[in-house]
């Protein structure tokens, strides 16, 4: 990475500086007095957080940065900047005092106060809603990651995989409801009856949410372009929506795994808070360089890395898979994308050359 591409994450460094610091003020402070091995154990896991966040989420800003380049710029701002407060704020710190609340059926501030006075019960029935989030999240990706490939207007990373999906392309929403149905159906036989009718329940929320969004996209993206025939860009709140929820599921499994490293939210939201402005960081980067553009297939190495992270996740709900191994896995399908479109522009290239 160059001197010019730094420039992006400068704000990221600063916020990465701001979380260390309090993290070892958190982390040492106590009744007691300050103890410095304590702070510095914080600051370590706090380490551990926010690398844990930036290997799940690398792929996020891969898809980020293509939903952004046909987003207006008015909206792209918005979600660039109120996007990474509800992305800090709302998956970090909200989102798990709701799924408390919900699990525990206690109001969110009782839910907080659990949080904040024991911990580990906190932790423990955050524990618990595992099956439906991983349910709602799996499902909505899954839906993600096939919208992609049932697209019969894109070229083919690796054809014999994609172009018998394509076929499938004509009946689109019924080709991906009823695949995402059917896994669904075969990972719930695993499950004990009460979380399998959990697990179903939450991965059919997860289908609708996605049509509801996808639809009131497409409908907001015509009537912006009935008013304005020569504007492109697609609807900005519609699209913000979806990147939201979007981020939201990438958020799922990064929020889990964290409470098996430390069950303080705080501690939990300023790891993955700052691991979430390094994506961000990343997907301004993508988005100005128009590096999409230039690297052919580091759209589709996404997208496989999406539905990889899904099938995870609907694996998680009965096997144990490190957090590692799924981010080894997203980073690993974008790496080989981005080589590979490395290799094609270089023999495009000596192409051009010869002629």
């Amino acid at each position: 990475m160059n001197r010019s591409h730094l420039r992006y994450f400068r704000g990221s460094f600063l916020v990465t500086i701001t979380g260390i610091l309090l993290a070892f003020y958190m982390g040492g402070n106590s009744a007691e007095g300050f103890s410095l091995a304590e702070g510095l154990s914080v600051m370590f896991i706090v380490a551990v957080l926010a690398v844990l966040e930036i290997s799940l989420s690398f792929d996020n800003a891969v898809v980020n940065a293509t939903v952004l380049k046909d987003m207006d710029e008015k909206w792209r701002r918005r979600f660039l900047t109120w996007g990474i407060l509800i992305a800090v704020f709302g998956m970090r710190i909200i989102f798990p005092v709701l799924v408390v609340s919900v699990v525990a059926q206690i109001n969110p501030w009782a839910a907080l106060e659990l949080a904040v006075s024991t911990p580990d019960e906190y932790a423990r029935v955050m524990t618990e809603a595992h099956v439906s989030v991983m349910a709602f999240g799996g499902a909505f990706l899954m839906m993600v990651g096939l919208d992609f490939f049932l697209d019969d207007e894109k070229e083919h990373w690796i054809p014999f995989v994609e172009q018998p999906i394509v076929h499938l392309g004509k009946l689109r929403f019924a080709a991906e409801v009823i695949t995402v149905l059917a896994i669904m159906a075969v990972a719930q036989l695993a499950l004990p009856v009460e979380e399998s009718r959990a697990f179903m329940i939450s991965g059919i929320a997860g289908i609708l949410t996605f049509t509801a969004i996808h639809k009131l996209s497409a409908f907001m993206e015509a009537r912006e372009q009935a008013r304005a025939a020569e504007h492109a860009a697609k609807s900005g709140a519609a699209m913000f929506l979806y990147l939201e929820l979007l981020d939201a599921s990438f958020s799922f499994d990064g929020v889990i795994g964290a409470f098996a490293i430390t069950t303080d939210l705080f501690i939990i939201a300023i790891g993955l808070g700052i691991g979430a402005m390094f994506v961000r960081s990343l997907t301004i980067l993508l988005v100005e360089k128009d590096t999409l553009a230039e690297y052919q297939y580091l759209e589709h190495g996404a997208f496989y890395a999406i539905i990889a992270l899904a099938t995870i996740m609907f694996l998680k709900t009965f096997v144990h898979i490190p957090e590692v191994v799924t981010g080894l896995i997203g980073a690993g399908f974008i790496a080989v994308a981005f080589v590979h479109s490395v290799m094609e522009n270089k023999n495009a290239e000596a192409g051009q050359g010869q002629a």
